[in-house]
């Protein structure tokens, strides 16, 4: 039978007839309630029908319809129930007869609980007293603890007191002792049960801290006062060392060794990296360096700071300090000039800069390589400064060679510690024109000083220590062998004073270019040494040349034969610049060039032929006592000649001495060539009106003694062609030879026979030639004369002569 829900009409008025649910306006539809069973069967949520019915107010309508499928309900519950009702019996049978175990269960429990309970008594009474003992215990034993903590506090506080009194060696140890003591206060299972001991140890915390702080600060201020001070003499130390280094290696070059072979391996010689140790080898001055150079204190600052927990703060300190001191260092040039305190200057940068390479690299973090490069930065930009602003100002090689050496000694100091010294060397490489030029002034000034004061003597030498002094420390003795002493050298005392000057400049041009000057050190300095050749020795000698300054023929003569001595020296200039920067003395003489000293050599060869010839011309103005028309040829020549190969003879014997032999040959046949234009002159002189045949032989006379001076010479050129010799000194005679022999000549109408010319009077011009013959006439031919020898035969030379003078004024 099934049960009624609550809320179910009874089913009659539910089916009855003339009700108001069974009436068609409020009975609900059966496509609606299919929808909703269909909705309720599947699960799904009601909520949308209920809020549409009530939202259309047809509400009850709704209620209806899940009434109605209430009750298509019933029937299938009523099934379910009967299919279950025969199990849920025989469940309530099956506990029934388990009611009767579960009794006899609990009895057996209370007997047992009964059990337990008295014989537990005594235990529980022997639990109590072992808990009241153990909380003692636990009170004594937080007593004894309490105890000990304090005991250890105040030990620890003592053990500060103790590192404190140690002054600030022991800062470090009072502060791990303090920072101990704030870790227990802070970190302890409970406050110390002492609050007088407590609040004692709250105030010496922070009280020790402050203390190191102001100790360690002070300390610290103290060092950067003292390194500062020490940094000047730590930089002289490390350029010294260099100026050492590089002084080696100028002695290995002076052994000939190449200089790529020359390599720095005393690595310690300019690397302080290990003051201490290298001081234990080093002198005096290195040790005192070594001994201020204790960075101690610094890294003990630092450390305390790091325990302080002010790393950071202490370091931004440090750096910004440190800016200030190179700030202040850079003023060391303020007060005194430059060239004074620029070593000063350069050794307080180097040394402030090995300080911080040393920080830098032992400091456990204190500079940066952006700290320590940005402080290097700064002071390379100001040395570039000051160096620009001073060499444009300097006016004295000496005083900038001075600077740049120093300056190139600093950059080899620093480049060893890492540090970028590009802009330094290009520095120095910029102004190598005008250090040069400064230099080339100098020895401008000395050269002219030397000419001026020379006297131009042939030097003498009355030591060996003087031979060896002005000769071959040039290499310019013409041999191996040591001449006996006193010795008179070829030359005057400009040559030795010269070669000075030019090895002086060489040595100084290298040292510029091999410390600072940068690039091929070799080129440039050869280059330079051109410049002074050319421009200082070459034109000052040919200025006192051109000039004449009152020289004397002697005086001349030295000065071309100190022009081949010259020659040999600028070999010497050539050889000295190599080695000195390390080229082979091979590749040096591939590479030779001509004289740099040509023109000035030139010009002193031209002035002595000058003199020469005007000495020769005094002694030709004797021919004014030349009898033209003489009776009789005079039978010794005519004095001028006489008197002209005297002379020759006397300068031959003398230049010799001196002279090389090419010179003294071009000197002869010169000097024999314009006697012999002077002897042509002669027959055309204004003043000579006519000359007879005794005259041509008397100057024939004449002739024949220089050709036979010529002859004589000879033997000054035995290592020369002979006949090469020969035929130039006969070459400068030919022209008065061949006017001499025409004159002298039976047909001298042969003259313009073209042949006949070519090969016996090639040197003659036919002007000069018609006037020499217009003024020749024998004495039989005078105004006179003829009157007696009307009806004679005439002379046949007479009529030859004629005959070619007759020609010359017709080619005229």
């Amino acid at each position: 039978m099934r049960r009624r829900l609550p809320g179910d009409a009874p089913p009659s008025a539910a089916a009855g007839p003339g009700t108001g649910h069974a009436s068609s306006a409020s009975a609900p539809s059966e496509a609606g309630l299919a929808q909703l069973s269909a909705a309720i069967a599947a699960g799904e949520d009601l909520g949308p029908f209920v809020r549409r019915a009530f939202a259309c107010g047809r509400h009850e309508p709704l209620v209806a319809s899940l009434r109605a499928a209430a009750r298509d309900r019933e029937a299938e519950i009523e099934e379910l129930c009967r299919a279950h009702f025969h199990d849920f019996i025989r469940a309530v049978d099956d506990l029934r007869s388990l009611l009767a175990d579960a009794d006899a269960l609990k009895g057996s429990l209370s007997a047992s609980h009964s059990a337990l309970l008295s014989s537990a008594a005594p235990l529980l009474a022997s639990l109590e007293s072992f808990l009241a003992a153990r909380s003692l215990a636990g009170n004594l034993s937080s007593a004894l603890a309490s105890s000990r903590r304090c005991v250890r506090l105040l030990a620890l506080a003592a053990r500060a007191n103790a590192h404190l009194q140690a002054g600030n060696q022991g800062l470090y140890l009072a502060l791990r002792a303090v920072d101990a003591i704030d870790r227990d206060l802070a970190s302890g299972p409970e406050p110390l049960p002492l609050p007088t001991l407590r609040r004692m140890l709250l105030s010496v915390v922070p009280a020790v801290r402050a203390h190191a702080e102001r100790e360690i600060s002070r300390e610290f201020s103290d060092w950067m006062v003292s390194i500062r001070a020490a940094s000047r003499h730590l930089g002289q130390v490390a350029i010294g060392r260099s100026a050492a280094s590089r002084q080696r290696q100028e002695e290995l070059r002076s052994k000939h060794r190449p200089l790529e072979c020359i390599t720095l391996d005393d690595d310690g010689v300019g690397d302080l990296d290990d003051f201490a140790a290298a001081a234990a080898t080093a002198d005096a001055a290195d040790g005192a360096a070594a001994a201020s150079f204790d960075l101690t204190p610094l890294y003990r600052a630092m450390h305390i700071h790091q325990t302080l927990a002010l790393g950071e703060r202490f370091k931004k300190y440090y750096l910004e300090n440190r800016k200030l001191q190179l700030t202040s260092d850079f003023d060391v040039i303020a007060a005194t000039p430059f060239l004074e305190s620029h070593q000063m200057f350069f050794s307080q940068i180097a040394g402030f800069f090995i300080v911080e390479d040393r920080v830098f690299r032992t400091g456990g973090g204190l500079t940066s390589r952006p700290d320590v490069d940005t402080l290097w930065d700064a002071a390379v930009g100001k040395m570039v400064s000051v160096m620009e602003d001073n060499f444009s100002r300097m006016q004295t090689a000496n005083h900038l060679l001075l600077i740049t050496d120093y300056a190139a000694l600093l950059a080899a100091t620093m480049r060893r510690y890492g540090y970028p010294v590009g802009m330094l060397l290009e520095v120095l490489a910029k102004h190598r024109d005008k250090y040069h030029d400064l230099l080339l002034a100098d020895c401008r000034r000395q050269v002219a000083e030397a000419l001026a004061a020379d006297k131009f003597d042939q030097m003498l030498m009355r030591k060996e220590y003087e031979y060896s002094m002005n000769v071959l420390a040039f290499g310019i003795q013409n041999s191996d062998i040591t001449p006996a002493f006193p010795y008179v050298a070829p030359f005057s005392c400009t040559v030795p004073d010269i070669c000075r000057i030019v090895r002086s400049f060489i040595e100084d041009s290298v040292s510029f270019m091999a410390h600072g000057g940068g690039g091929d050190t070799y080129a440039a300095v050869k280059k330079y040494l051109g410049r002074i050749l050319s421009e200082v020795v070459d034109a000052s000698i040919q200025k006192l040349v051109d000039s004449g300054s009152g020289l004397s023929v002697s005086q001349a003569m030295q000065v071309a034969a100190n022009m081949s001595v010259m020659e040999r020296a600028c070999e010497f200039f050539t050889r000295h610049a190599a080695q000195l920067c390390g080229v082979p003395l091979r590749a040096v003489e591939r590479g030779r060039r001509d004289f740099p000293l040509r023109r000035s050599c030139d010009a002193a060869e031209a002035l002595l032929l000058r003199l020469l010839c005007s000495k020769a011309d005094e002694f030709m103005r004797q021919s004014d006592c030349v009898n033209w028309i003489a009776d009789n040829p005079p039978p010794g020549g005519n004095e001028y000649a006489n008197e002209v190969i005297i002379y020759l003879e006397t300068l031959t014997s003398t230049a010799q001495q001196i002279l090389p032999l090419p010179v003294l040959r071009r000197v002869l046949v010169a000097v024999l060539a314009h006697s012999s234009e002077r002897i042509v002159e002669l027959f055309l002189n204004d003043s000579v009106k006519r000359f007879n045949a005794n005259a041509v032989t008397g100057i024939d006379t004449d002739l024949k003694m220089f050709e036979a001076f010529a002859e004589s010479m000879l033997s000054l050129f035995v290592d020369s062609d002979q006949e090469s010799v020969k035929n130039e000194m006969k070459a400068a005679l030919v022209e008065a030879r061949q006017l001499v022999n025409l004159l002298m000549s039976n047909s001298p109408e042969n003259f313009l026979n073209p042949v006949i010319r070519e090969k016996s009077y090639n040197k003659l011009d036919y002007k000069k030639v018609a006037i020499i013959s217009e003024k020749f006439r024998d004495a039989s031919e005078s105004y006179f004369s003829t009157f007696g020898t009307r009806g004679a035969r005439q002379n046949p030379k007479k009529k030859s002569l004629d005959t070619l003078i007759k020609r010359l004024r017709e080619a005229s």
